[in-house]
């Protein structure tokens, strides 16, 4: 039986030989969540609050901005477009991403 050829593997199973063997599921993503430093909101001052409304009234659809805020227990910084601000349910967003107004620590107009 050594002159007989074998069948080829096929595509798919040859190439499940060369996958990352990954011997306990999650653990990367587990690492990566303890690495995540989470952070408390800040709560602004009247000053800061004062800054910020005035920086708010500038903004207006298509400017580009830079806008920190608190995102599941994180300070995120998210420059865009403006798509759209709405002053009745305190929404803005940039691009795809909608921020609420509360949740806004700082707003850079470029």
């Amino acid at each position: 039986m050594a002159g007989r050829p074998r069948s080829k593997m096929p595509v798919a199973d040859r190439a499940k030989q060369f996958m990352p063997f990954s011997a306990l599921r999650g653990l990367s993503e587990a690492l990566a969540a303890k690495e995540r430093i989470v952070v408390p909101k800040i709560e602004l001052s009247e000053e800061m609050a004062a800054e910020l409304d005035r920086k708010m009234h500038l903004i207006t659809p298509g400017r580009i901005v830079t806008v920190v805020h608190f995102h599941r227990d994180e300070y995120i910084k998210t420059t865009g477009m403006v798509a759209r601000i709405d002053a009745t349910s305190r929404l803005l967003q940039i691009v795809n991403t909608k921020i609420l107004f509360d949740d806004i620590l700082d707003v850079q107009i470029i």
